[in-house]
């Protein structure tokens, strides 16, 4: 419930948000408004404005909506209401009522990261986990229990790091934009500071998932390799294994943390049957060895290792909070590098660069809406942020059916000093169409996918 409830508050308020800039946009450039409705189908609620006699509808769908205005090419307009009608205005108006719609989700992402850096929000701190075997941060010289204290791109001035967000920030950008990375970090039983150089720059940026920051060697903040909660009969269990024991040694690998860990557990397979471990633990002082042998779970098209316990103890927690101008111009700033980087992602798909399996659907939009909701306020913000951006990238793209189309229309006119023909006009709506619904196909089959892998 949470999960449907948490999906429908992010459509709706990000719908009535886009809607309102093409309405407020209106009202200023003097055109009069018909119809404001959030969501499509049977209206719910609806009520008159009597000084604007524009109608406002809450319908029963939301996954959509739309501002009706005068307009001389969908019904008859009286002479003495021409002038407000959409078609009589200027180019220069009808081009800032199409483009206030993006740019209020744009707008809207500001003001809720900038809520965020205000309230402040507990993050993981930047303190690296053991970097995965032949990674490009193994190969860089990290070893686990570094932590961060700066950052930069290539040969750039390095800048503060506060978080593991931070850092994986950084990364997702350097990778999409093929830069390497440098870290400077600190580390423990180690005086002094040491400058890495991560060569991101070498990564094949076709899928960003889980598996490239894998490579990458930055797949989650440090934890200390102490078991906690443990399932009844789970091979945890079984083995002996008690909450609170600390992990020192599996086999002959020296353990340095939870991430490292859990890797060893996963892999502990052995055609149909899991590893049998040799584990080295610290209990109440006292050094113990115990055989564990993990448990094989499917793991999509693959066999993995579970001990039903929970590995490794929460990570280190930082709180990160900023002032009232600082908040408001890294929010700025972050909503300017999201949209950039969604435009260079959405470009390397259009050119096979980049897979077109980076791209979600409803499915996976409302998983990730109910799991930010159930972290908290500044979670579900976030994730409230960035959905919000990615509309206002969306809608910019030049396809016809979409704002940017009809920007589209207004340059060529700009330029031409004529519209559009009606002619092209109708070709080019339903090659839009057609687009928008393969892009729509695609989007559902990768939820699909990812949600239902063995369908």
């Amino acid at each position: 419930m949470l999960t449907v409830m948490a999906f429908i508050t992010a459509i709706a308020l990000l719908i009535a948000v886009h809607e309102f800039g093409h309405y407020r946009m209106a009202v200023a450039c003097g055109v009069r408004v018909l119809k404001f409705s959030i969501g499509f189908g049977k209206p719910l609620i609806g009520w008159k404005s009597n000084a604007s006699s524009t109608e406002f509808v809450i319908a029963l769908i939301p996954l959509g909506g739309f501002v009706k205005m005068l307009d001389e090419r969908e019904a008859p307009v009286e002479p003495a209401l021409r002038h407000l009608a959409f078609n009589t205005q200027t180019l220069r108006r009808r081009f800032a009522i199409v483009a206030a719609g993006p740019l209020a989700n744009l707008v809207l992402a500001v003001l809720l990261y900038s809520t965020v850096h205000w309230l402040g929000v507990d993050v993981p701190a930047p303190v690296l986990a053991q970097p995965t075997p032949g990674s490009i941060a193994a190969r860089a010289g990290l070893q686990g229990g570094e932590r961060v204290v700066r950052a930069a791109f290539d040969n750039a001035e390095l800048e503060d790091v506060e978080s593991y967000e931070d850092i994986y920030w950084f990364a997702t950008r350097a990778t999409l934009e093929s830069r390497d990375l440098q870290l400077v970090v600190t580390a423990p039983g180690r005086t002094g500071e040491r400058l890495l150089l991560l060569r991101l720059s070498e990564l094949d940026t076709d899928i960003v998932d889980g598996a490239l920051f894998e490579k990458m060697g930055l797949s989650g903040p440090f934890t200390t390799p102490v078991i906690g909660d443990i399932m009844t009969d789970g091979a945890a269990m079984q083995a002996g294994l008690l909450r609170g024991d600390r992990v020192l040694q599996v086999n002959h690998e020296q353990i340095v943390d939870g991430q490292q860990l859990r890797r060893l557990i996963r892999d502990a397979v052995q055609t149909q049957a899991g590893t049998t471990q040799t584990w080295h633990i610290r209990r109440q002082g006292l050094i113990m060895q115990i055989k564990v042998t993990p448990r094989l779970v499917a793991d999509g098209d693959r066999l993995i290792g579970r001990i039903g316990a929970y590995v490794g103890e929460s990570p280190e927690m930082v709180l990160v909070r900023y002032g009232f101008f600082d908040g408001l111009w890294r929010a700025t700033v972050k909503t300017w590098d999201i949209s950039a980087l969604t435009l260079k992602m959405m470009g390397k798909m259009l050119v096979g660069e980049a897979s077109v399996k980076n791209i979600s659907g409803p499915i996976t939009i409302a998983d990730y809406a109910g799991r930010s909701a159930e972290m908290g306020l500044t979670q579900y913000l976030t994730f409230l942020a960035l959905i919000s951006v990615s509309l206002g990238v969306l809608n910019l793209l030049p396809l016809p059916v979409l704002d940017g189309g009809h920007l589209m229309y207004y340059l060529w006119e700009g330029v031409t000093g004529r519209p559009v023909s009606d002619v092209w006009m109708e070709k080019l709506q339903q090659g839009g169409m057609a687009i928008l619904g393969l892009l729509m196909m695609i989007a559902l089959y990768n939820d699909l996918s990812r949600f239902f892998p063995g369908a």
